[in-house]
C-alpha cells in the first residue's frame, strides 16, 4: 500500500515537471519548423552561424546579416522567403530574451520532447465535428469487437472445460470412449449449495448425456441440445453497433418502399377492376319482375328508352 502511494506521488510530481508552458510550445513549433525548411538537425545556433555559447552582441551581428541574406525585397519571387524571414524574427527573440535562450538551451541539450502534451496537439490539430464523430465511432465499433473477442474466447474455453469434464465423468480417468448413452452431473462451479433433499451440493450440478463422442445438454423437459464449440458465436464486424445500424436502416426503407410498391399494384387491380364492371352494365336491360319473361326481337326493341312504345306494323 505504501509502495503504491509512493509511486502515485511521483508520477503527480512528473506530470507536474512536464506541464509545458506556452513559451515551450512556440519553441517547439520553431524547431519543427526550421527543421522542416532547413534541414533535419538544424539549430537556431546553426542557422545563424554562431557557436552554442555565442554572447549576445555575436548573435545580434548575425542575426542582421542573416536578416539581409533573407529579406523579401532582397529575394523578390523567392517561393517561402517571407515565411523565413519571419522565422528569424521569431528565433531572434527567443535568443534575446534570458528565459526563452534558457529555455531554448534546455532543449537544445535534452532534445525536444517526442510527446508534448495533449493540450499542444489538441491546439494546433484541432479536430472538427466530423473527426470527432468518426473517432468515435471507430474507437466504440473497435472497442465492441474486442469485447466480442473476449466473450468468444471465453465461451469456448467454457465449452471445451465442460464436454471434456462431461467425457472423464461417463468414460472414466483412463478417457476410453464407452458404448451407449451415459447420463451424468457435472459441476458448472460456484459456491456450495443445497439440493432439493437438503445435502449439501459442490456448486451448481447440471445433467448431461454422453453419447460415444457427442456431449449433450439435458434440459427438464428431458430434451437433448448438442454441446460443441459452433454455440460459442463468433466476433464480427457486422455486428458493431454502427454497421447493425446500417443495416437496421437500410432493412427498414427497403421493407417501406417495398409496401409503397406493392399498395400501388393493389390499387390499381381495384381500378381496373371497377372500370370492368362499369363497362358491363352499360346496355343491360334487367326486368322488374321476377315471372317477367325475357324480352327478345321488337318487343325488346320497344322496352329500350324506359318507356313502352307500340310496336309499328308493317
Amino acid at each position: 500500500m505504501r509502495f503504491i502511494l509512493v509511486c502515485t506521488v511521483l508520477a503527480v510530481l512528473l506530470t507536474a515537471v512536464s506541464a509545458w508552458t506556452k513559451e515551450d510550445h512556440e519553441i517547439f513549433d520553431l524547431v519543427s519548423e526550421l527543421e522542416t525548411s532547413e534541414g533535419k538537425g538544424t539549430s537556431f545556433y546553426s542557422w545563424l552561424d554562431v557557436p552554442f555559447a555565442a554572447p549576445l552582441a555575436e548573435i545580434n551581428k548575425a542575426y542582421r546579416k542573416k536578416s539581409i541574406q533573407l529579406h523579401p525585397d532582397k529575394n523578390p519571387g523567392v517561393k517561402g522567403v517571407h515565411e523565413r524571414f519571419a522565422r528569424l524574427g521569431l528565433i531572434m527573440n527567443i535568443l534575446r530574451s534570458t528565459e526563452g535562450r534558457s529555455r531554448y538551451d534546455f532543449f537544445y541539450k535534452n532534445g525536444v520532447p517526442k510527446w508534448r502534451g495533449t493540450g499542444y496537439y489538441y491546439s494546433r490539430f484541432r479536430p472538427g465535428l466530423g473527426t470527432v464523430l468518426v473517432f468515435l465511432t471507430v474507437l466504440t465499433s473497435g472497442l465492441q469487437y474486442l469485447v466480442q473477442r473476449t466473450n468468444y474466447q471465453r465461451d469456448l474455453s467454457r465449452v471445451r472445460r465442460t464436454v471434456s469434464d462431461a467425457r472423464a465423468a461417463a468414460w472414466g480417468p483412463k478417457m476410453v470412449p464407452l458404448e451407449g448413452r451415459r447420463k451424468v452431473k457435472i459441476n458448472l462451479g460456484g459456491g456450495p449449495r443445497a439440493d432439493e433433499d437438503g445435502r449439501v451440493v459442490p456448486g451448481k450440478m447440471i445433467d448431461m448425456v454422453v453419447e460415444g463422442s457427442d456431449v449433450y445438454l439435458l434440459d427438464p423437459s428431458g430434451e437433448l441440445h448438442l454441446l460443441n464449440e459452433g454455440i460459442a458465436i463468433p466476433p464480427a464486424l457486422g455486428r458493431t453497433w454502427f454497421i447493425a445500424l446500417l443495416r437496421a436502416t437500410f432493412r427498414v426503407f427497403k421493407d417501406g418502399k417495398e409496401r409503397s410498391s406493392g399498395a400501388e399494384r393493389i390499387d390499381g387491380g381495384e381500378g381496373s377492376e371497377s372500370d370492368d364492371g362499369k363497362g358491363s352494365e352499360i346496355g343491360v336491360v334487367t326486368p322488374r319482375g321476377e315471372n317477367n319473361p325475357p324480352l327478345s326481337g321488337k318487343q325488346a326493341a320497344v322496352k329500350a328508352g324506359g318507356r313502352r312504345r307500340k310496336a309499328v306494323r308493317k
